[in-house]
């Protein structure tokens, strides 16, 4: 995956060279040329962090920087599997065994990776707040808190895999629950312990009533999925837009009028924050995406602590889809010609002999193609959640698990979808547009709404989800065939859990 040493000499060279003009007879371009560096983050050079409450719940808290923000798990399945990132191949570079390759293609089998490491994250967490949960110390308040989070880990787990384990008591076994069973779970779980949340704003990492409304309008949203119905159910799309209605009457969140510093390293307590994952590069580690998306010399544009790994990027369709005046396009993706933080270009001296570009580093939204050999410069980069100057891997900023602008846009999708004219619903979505740049987004359709939500949601971990209600998931995309939209819209069970169950899990139905 992260074919490093031999880079070593490179950054070598680099930082002792970097004005250099004739290191390969392919190099073009002017290098006296300064040129300002894409996503130079905020600024902010020192840790911006505030302690999480000395509460006895960290423990439970503290698994969401497992897999939320990082390779191998959650957001790597989330994320890899649509239509708004990938990993290519790069020769020898993240072929992994081909995981990622068959994630993006939509060939999943019981032993693909990250499936398992998604899982496990999952349960973990799951784990721990039972624990928790039954601890004699543990406050009612705390208690609910605990729930609420839970109610969040099973979320997920309906999400990826619908017939899952529903335990709540630690060392004690549960059978295999269908995924209409999941579904009323998390929904009796958070409708239960709403009275005993904070009504106001939820302490740092914390949650409150927002947070089991805010989970609650998505879920009902979603219901038409999760309980495999021919169609939205008007009673579950009123229940959405009651639990958006719950967040956006109580006056405790609004939008940023910067959508960048929604995610930017000094993003403690956004006003849009309604549940996060308290990242923080000295307390809270585990958010990568520097790392995992920039190309190795990039270190040099940052600073950064360690030299990154360059393995994910955007597809050039969906960078594309945001409008050239759309504010969201250069917050979210880094592209074009990069510099060290001097202005300076910086090189790629293993380039590959077919880019035209050669070692000066371009960012281009065209990938030539997913495997063998990818391009090691292709591809729009990750830039969403911006990167601090000097930055170590672990970043300080915070991944909103649940935000305003997702509720603003769950309410307006729900009265889209009783009334496809509903003038409410489309003056929430331009609230959005509206921070954006953007002009009135016109008549709503379905394909004007998942769009929107993916240009607003992007990096954020919810684009499966939405392809899926949307019954976009099946529908072909670079390098990507087609397929019956219903089918693959969970994943499988992890063949290491299967094996480990005693047959007490079997296998979901697309892959018997």
């Amino acid at each position: 995956m992260k074919n490093l040493l031999k880079y070593s000499l490179i950054i070598a060279l680099l930082v002792g060279g970097s004005s250099c003009t004739n290191l390969d007879e392919e190099i073009k371009g002017d290098f006296t040329t300064k040129i300002t560096p894409a996503n130079q983050g905020v600024g902010t050079k020192t840790n911006v962090n505030k302690p999480t409450p000395s509460d006895g719940l960290s423990g439970a808290f503290g698994r969401l920087l497992n897999g939320t923000a990082n390779h191998g798990s959650y957001f790597s399945v989330q994320e890899i599997s649509s239509d708004e990132a990938v990993i290519t191949q790069k020769g020898g570079d993240w072929f992994d065994g081909g995981i990622w390759l068959i994630m993006h293609k939509h060939q999943f089998t019981p032993t693909v990776g990250g499936i398992n490491g998604a899982w496990s994250d999952i349960y973990g967490g799951i784990f721990q707040c039972n624990d928790l949960i039954a601890a004699a110390g543990t406050s009612a308040a705390g208690k609910a808190q605990l729930r609420t989070l839970r109610a969040y880990f099973y979320w997920r787990l309906l999400d990826l895999f619908g017939r899952v384990k529903i335990v709540t008591v630690t060392g004690q076994d549960a059978p295999q629950a269908t995924r209409v069973q999941v579904y009323n779970f998390v929904e009796s779980e958070l409708l239960a312990v709403l009275p005993s949340l904070p009504a106001g704003k939820q302490e740092y990492g914390r949650v409150s009533q927002g947070a089991a409304n805010a989970l609650l309008a998505r879920l009902y949203l979603n219901a038409k999925v999760y309980k495999g119905l021919p169609s939205h159910d008007p009673a579950d799309l009123d229940k959405a837009i009651a639990a958006a209605d719950a967040v956006i009457n109580s006056g405790v969140y609004s939008l940023d009028p910067n959508y960048a510093k929604v995610f930017a390293p000094d993003n403690v307590e956004n006003a849009e924050h309604i549940f996060v994952a308290p990242f923080d590069e000295a307390t809270g580690g585990g958010m990568n995406f520097a790392q995992m998306t920039l190309h190795y010399p990039s270190q040099l544009t940052y600073k950064l602590g360690q030299q990154p790994w360059n393995g994910y990027s955007t597809l050039e369709e969906f960078y594309n889809s945001y409008d050239a005046a759309d504010k969201r396009k250069a917050a979210n993706f880094i592209v074009g010609p990069q510099t060290d933080i001097s202005g300076n270009p910086i090189l790629d001296l293993a380039f590959d002999k077919a880019d035209p570009d050669g070692a000066p580093i371009n960012y281009t939204p065209k990938i030539n193609e997913l495997f063998p050999n990818g391009s090691r410069q292709a591809g729009a980069r990750l830039g969403k959640f911006s990167f601090k100057i000097g930055q170590n891997p672990d970043m300080d900023n915070d991944f909103p698990v649940l935000r305003y602008g997702e509720v603003l846009l769950n309410k307006a999708e729900a009265l889209y979808r009783k009334n496809a004219g509903d003038a409410t619903a489309k003056t929430l979505v331009d609230q959005i547009r509206t921070r954006a740049g953007l002009p009135s987004i016109g008549t709503l359709t379905d394909g004007a709404f998942l769009a929107e939500r993916g240009r607003e949601l992007f990096q954020e971990a919810l684009r499966r989800t939405d392809l899926i209600r949307f019954g976009a998931w099946g529908n072909a995309w670079w390098e990507k065939g087609s397929h019956p939209a219903d089918k693959y819209i969970l994943f499988p069970i992890p063949a290491e859990q299967i094996s480990s169950s005693a047959g007490t899990l079997t296998q979901n139905p697309d892959y018997l």
